[in-house]
């Protein structure tokens, strides 16, 4: 039987879009949903930048945007962009000198609404500068800063406000003959986020951006984000996704992953099916879940862990995970290697043989891979 087969009840039929590249990463078409988070450094403090990106990309971020408001933090970009190993998208608000230096230091893709840096000349000089120095561009509507005339005409920030934002945005960019862009319709209530996307989907065959905006901390901002985000990408759209939290940009990283894991649309790292324990466990499930995600983050390898409390459920967990571990009594369990039986396992040595089991079989899958490339 095979560990992970395909069911038609389970795929998800993404929407079509056009294919835009930010940097090496493809955005779009056929390529997998992109994962990205935003840096909360000071831009000019060049090394804590760096370092931070890099630990946004060591977690599996594809790309990394980063604020420019001043001079400064433009000249900072460009020592930036060489010491990092992902694509950097420069969000620029206001003023468009800022994005021609964005350009100009390396940034692989410019945030702006191309409608509120000034008027069409300055406009011009910014796609003249994105198309020399190979930068595509994100629209980010936002329902918090919509454009006054639209407020006056729509009376509140709503869905048909947002995407005619993002319309009159598109236009400018095409009119000007510049088609590498992609676009966002966010906002921090859930509904009228899904609702604006999902007309935009509609409108556009541009790649969508997905976020649900200042969707707070940690917990609640991971909850806000997976019904949001989870609801959009259910339903096929959606091409890259940001995770917005008062929190580590790294957690936001760790988010965005799990939430597509979870729908089956990417695959890394191990993925723990772990029972919520209760009076039946033969050991403690909790604890032992929570050590086993922190020694096995390292682990960039696709693979399923089940880490079950007793044999109710547990036989029929491990069938269709790589590894598994089912609490048999108060001194040993079962572990379970590609669906089957194979050893018993003493509770106390548990965590430490389980690490060394997705090692090994990391490594296996690692080796196999390259043999076939």
């Amino acid at each position: 039987m095979s560990l992970n087969p395909v069911r038609p009840w389970r795929n998800i039929y993404r929407r079509a879009s056009r294919q835009i590249m930010v940097g090496a990463v493809p955005v779009g078409g056929d390529a997998p949903i992109s994962v990205q988070t935003m840096t909360n450094t000071d831009t000019s403090d060049v090394k804590a930048t760096v370092e931070q990106v890099q630990r946004c990309a060591d977690a599996g971020a594809d790309i990394v945007r980063i604020s420019t408001p001043d001079e400064d933090s433009t000249r900072a970009l460009a020592q930036i962009v060489p010491e990092v190993s992902v694509p950097i998208v420069a969000d620029i608000h206001f003023h468009y000198k800022r994005a021609i230096e964005a350009a100009e230091a390396g940034a692989a893709c410019l945030r702006i609404n191309p409608g509120n840096i000034g008027d069409e000349a300055r406009v011009r000089e910014v796609i003249k500068a994105a198309k020399d120095h190979g930068c595509s561009i994100r629209i980010g509507v936002n329902a918090g800063s919509l454009e006054r005339d639209l407020l006056e005409k729509y009376g509140e920030p709503c869905p048909e406000a947002m995407v005619e934002s993002g319309l009159d945005h598109i236009k400018i960019l095409q009119d000007n003959d510049f088609h590498e862009f992609k676009i966002s319709v966010k906002a921090s209530d859930v509904f009228l986020a899904a609702a604006a996307y999902q007309q935009l989907a509609d409108a556009t065959d541009a790649p969508i951006h997905l976020g649900i905006t200042e969707a707070g901390g940690l917990m609640t901002g991971t909850v806000k984000s997976a019904v949001g985000l989870g609801n959009l990408l259910w339903a096929g759209i959606g091409d890259t996704i940001r995770v917005s939290l008062s929190a580590d940009p790294v957690e936001e990283v760790k988010i965005g992953f799990e939430i597509l894991k979870s729908l089956g649309l990417r695959t890394r790292g191990v993925q723990i099916i772990s029972c919520p324990s209760c009076a039946r466990q033969g050991f403690d499930v909790i604890k032992t879940v929570e050590a086993l995600e922190k020694r096995l983050e390292h682990i960039k390898t696709p693979m399923s862990l089940s880490i079950i409390g007793c044999v109710v459920n547990g036989p029929g967990e491990a069938l269709m995970t790589d590894i598994g571990f089912t609490g048999g009594g108060k001194d040993a369990g079962m572990v379970y290697l590609a669906g089957k039986q194979s050893h018993k396992q003493g509770n106390e040595t548990m965590i430490d043989h389980i690490v060394e089991l997705v090692e090994a079989r990391a490594a296996e899958l690692e080796a196999t891979k390259e043999a076939a490339e």
